[in-house]
């Protein structure tokens, strides 16, 4: 799964955090960021809850791997 945050458009509110811990985090500056590895450990379920979750629409979540790991 390829899940992106538009990191122009969060707000930091924090609901994707307190919906999907182990895939969701804040950084230094308050906004989402991904848990180092959740994205692989993260249900489809998880993510869409989260990204539904998200007063701004921020995130997004595709099937099929990372960008970084695509062929």
């Amino acid at each position: 799964m390829q899940i992106s945050i538009d990191h122009h458009t969060c707000i930091g509110s924090g609901q994707c955090v307190l919906t999907a811990p182990g895939v969701f985090t804040q950084d230094d500056d308050g906004y989402s960021a991904l848990v180092p590895g959740g994205t692989e450990t993260a249900t489809h379920q998880q993510v869409q809850e989260a990204a539904l979750s998200c007063p701004v629409q921020a995130i997004a979540a595709t099937d099929g791997p990372p960008a970084d790991r695509a062929p």
